[in-house]
């Protein structure tokens, strides 16, 4: 079953409530998505750490209903 970008958009922000998520479906099926998330949640993390706080906030969801999620963070300038 897929996951609407909505849905993933509304789990980042309430895990990071000061994220600015932009979430594109790559392929059209609901499936294939990028996640481009910025958040000062993520200052001074390594790439892994950010990464890791984006799936956690998924809560499981990744490899289920969520196929695959390219994710692309940020610190606010």
């Amino acid at each position: 079953m897929a996951m609407d970008a909505g849905v993933i958009k509304q789990m980042i922000v309430e895990a990071m409530p000061d994220a600015v998520v932009v979430i594109e479906d790559l392929r059209g099926d609901g499936d294939h998505y990028a996640a481009h998330v910025t958040s000062e949640a993520f200052r001074g993390k390594t790439r892994v750490q950010q990464h890791q706080l984006v799936y956690k906030a998924l809560k499981g969801k990744m490899g289920d209903e969520l196929h695959a999620l390219a994710v692309q963070t940020a610190t606010p300038e």
